[in-house]
């Protein structure tokens, strides 16, 4: 992630999933809405005070088809990396200290919208910026969380061994031929 410590950015690691510093557990959220941010007591301090960019060159969805779902790989049509909007919070207990964050989810764009009912929030160049500057104001970070365009994004189907968290491999990214579509079921 890319936080802003004062006038400076700073990359740092986090776990995923925020827990805020008030908790009595270290239970995390992955994903924060973008229409409830203000209200919640969980996220609306780090909307304030703490926002991250969370860097990425990609992300998947999963479709429901009858039974299964199928996983689709979702990017920039460029291949480019991009960034998320995140919010971020440190929880501290005896001597246990976890920095962690969230995702900022809004509603699909066209391109998502037949595969799942809500998709990150992400940030473009300019809106980077902005987004980390301590100056912005609640209308302003508000105007940031609207789906990416879908024109600039593509997503194709990929294996389900992406459902499995020991499988790390390049080829998780690969699109599956139209044979193995077809074989799941899967038409385009």
């Amino acid at each position: 992630m890319i936080i802003e410590r004062g006038a400076a950015r700073e990359l740092a690691l986090f776990q995923w999933g925020l827990i805020p510093s008030w908790s009595k557990e270290p239970k995390g959220f992955i994903n924060a809405r973008a229409e409830t941010l203000e209200e919640k007591s969980s996220f609306s301090e780090s909307l304030q005070r703490r926002r991250c960019l969370i860097l990425a060159d990609g992300f998947f969805e999963w479709a429901r088809r009858g039974r299964s779902k199928q996983p689709y790989f979702f990017q920039m049509k460029d291949e480019s990396p991009f960034a998320f909007a995140g919010i971020w919070d440190k929880w501290e207990r005896d001597d246990v200290s976890i920095t962690s964050c969230a995702i900022i989810t809004t509603t699909p764009n066209e391109l998502l919208a037949t595969i799942h009912d809500r998709m990150p929030v992400i940030l473009g160049a300019d809106t980077s910026e902005r987004w980390l500057c301590s100056d912005s104001g609640p209308a302003e970070l508000k105007e940031m969380l609207v789906p990416f365009p879908g024109s600039e994004m593509k997503r194709f189907p990929v294996s389900s061994q992406v459902n499995h968290p020991r499988n790390d491999e390049a080829q998780l990214v690969e699109p599956i031929t139209v044979s193995q579509e077809v074989t799941t079921g899967m038409l385009f």
